[in-house]
């Protein structure tokens, strides 16, 4: 019972899934290091030899659910301002960007196994095919007890109960259940306070912008943990 998550820092998409072993590959890892249920291992996802050999480490039939978080630097919308400059440097940068999301459903659909992939409103849905849900963390932030409302990691950053509206897009496959909404009231719809601190370029607040609502990571566990079983 093995769930793997790519281009995942931080780890919180994982840690519902006590009783499973859990690895979380980013280039940011040092080395290899285990955590609770979360192996957090140094992979340079970018490199397809890479890739390779992480699909020839697990056997088909051992991996249960696969999440992924492709960089979205190169696609998502609200970067669109720097597309053309990208372009003038790279002009296939999107597609290469496009295609470390699509390895990832290729990896899943090589194990045969559920798979989550999650970016912004973002071009991927022309590169590759439209997403198949949509949600705003605080649509799940029902799923976090208010006894837990503060985030253990970025208490500064991060709204009580993932209370803040971001517009996500989910593509999945493989039997993926998507889980049901538990809404809590929204801080502000549509220009969430935590943003505004969020707003700068180093990789500790891109690291945090990405980091998994955890409401939305313990539905998706819920809801997908017995086929994963």
């Amino acid at each position: 019972m093995i769930v793997l998550s790519f281009y995942d820092y931080t780890g919180v998409a994982l840690k519902p899934w006590q009783g499973f072993d859990c690895y979380a590959f980013d280039i940011q890892h040092k080395g290899e290091i285990k955590r609770e249920n979360v192996t957090y291992a140094e992979a340079d996802l970018y490199d397809t030899k890479v890739l390779a050999e992480l699909t020839q480490k697990f056997k088909k039939g051992e991996v249960s659910f696969i999440l992924g978080f492709p960089p979205c630097t190169d696609l998502a919308v609200s970067g669109a301002r720097h597309f053309e400059k990208k372009r003038k440097k790279n002009q296939a940068f999107q597609i290469e960007a496009a295609r470390h999301a699509q390895a990832i459903a290729e990896i899943a659909d090589l194990y045969g196994c559920p798979y989550v992939i999650e970016n912004p409103i973002s071009v991927l849905s022309t590169l590759w095919r439209k997403p198949d849900y949509m949600f705003h963390p605080f649509e799940y932030g029902g799923y976090i007890l208010e006894s837990e409302a503060v985030h253990p990691d970025y208490p500064e950053h991060i709204a009580e109960r993932d209370a803040y509206s971001k517009k996500t897009c989910l593509w999945t496959g493989n039997g993926f259940i998507m889980p049901e909404p538990r809404p809590v009231a929204c801080e502000s719809f549509g220009s969430s306070l935590q943003h505004r601190k969020l707003g700068g370029k180093s990789l500790k607040t891109k690291n945090i912008r990405s980091a998994t609502p955890r409401g939305f990571a313990k539905a998706v566990y819920l809801s997908n943990k017995e086929k994963a079983s």
